[in-house]
């Protein structure tokens, strides 16, 4: 059985630990308005105190939905919160990329989803640098990724695969959502669909498979064979982002 209380307060216990051994002062991260962004900020409120977490709306032709959802999660955990909106930064790249071919829209359609979160990233990495120049103490950043999405590859390398340090990366969604409500996460918040707020997709729609069957195969329970079947191929196809080849000079 899942022992919530238990497992909150080892990642809290794990947050103070790692912060206190590399004289680390903050936090910054994401904060899309959905359950993971949103338990990750409880658990470092709760671990360093809210004054020591940053929260970034970060808003790339996104819905008003979340940052509203965002700033309730703000609100609940007393951190404070800023706006970076990358719509026009994104504008301006694929203006740019526009210049170079008359490509198509199925051509760009994934590199158009991908770079929104690599914006992200180079965006929460400034804002951490800068953060430790102004609270004269290191900012890191956070990941909010959990278990069902590494174990599919559903991530942007160079995007929210880039983080310093991470807390929900052995917890099924399921196992986040009991984590939320014992933190007091917004209801609304917690159990929101999961969607990367930038396609206009649920992930579920986009991975073609639910979260409750991902974590289902973990934990090698009987699934329907083609369920087991796209699971296996998402998992296997994303092999390329689990590990970087590295020549070994002889």
């Amino acid at each position: 059985m899942f022992d919530v209380k238990r497992e909150t307060n080892n990642i809290v216990k794990f947050i103070k630990d790692y912060f206190k051994k590399n004289n680390l002062k903050g936090v910054v991260l994401g904060i899309s308005g959905g359950k993971d962004s949103a338990v990750v900020a409880a658990l470092f409120a709760k671990a360093l105190g809210s004054e020591n977490v940053l929260g970034v709306t970060l808003p790339c032709h996104s819905h008003i939905s979340d940052k509203n959802d965002a700033q309730l999660v703000a609100d609940k955990f007393s951190f404070e919160l800023i706006n970076l909106d990358l719509t026009k930064t994104y504008d301006s790249f694929i203006n740019e990329i526009d210049k170079l071919g008359n490509f198509t829209e199925s051509q760009i359609k994934n590199s158009n989803i991908n770079i929104k979160p690599r914006l992200r990233m180079a965006s929460v990495y400034y804002l951490a640098a800068l953060y430790s120049e102004l609270k004269g103490g290191t900012y890191i950043v956070a990941g909010t990724s959990n278990l069902c999405e590494l174990y599919v590859g559903y991530f942007t390398k160079g995007g929210d695969s880039t983080y310093d340090i991470g807390v929900l990366n052995n917890y099924t969604v399921d196992e986040v959502i009991k984590i939320g409500e014992y933190l007091k996460v917004p209801d609304t918040v917690i159990h929101k669909a999961p969607s990367d707020g930038l396609s206009g997709m649920t992930d579920e729609d986009k991975l073609g498979v639910k979260y409750k069957d991902i974590a289902s195969y973990i934990n090698k329970e009987k699934l329907d064979e083609e369920v087991t079947k796209r699971i296996e191929k998402l998992h296997n196809n994303a092999n390329h982002k689990f590990n970087i080849p590295v020549y070994q000079r002889k």
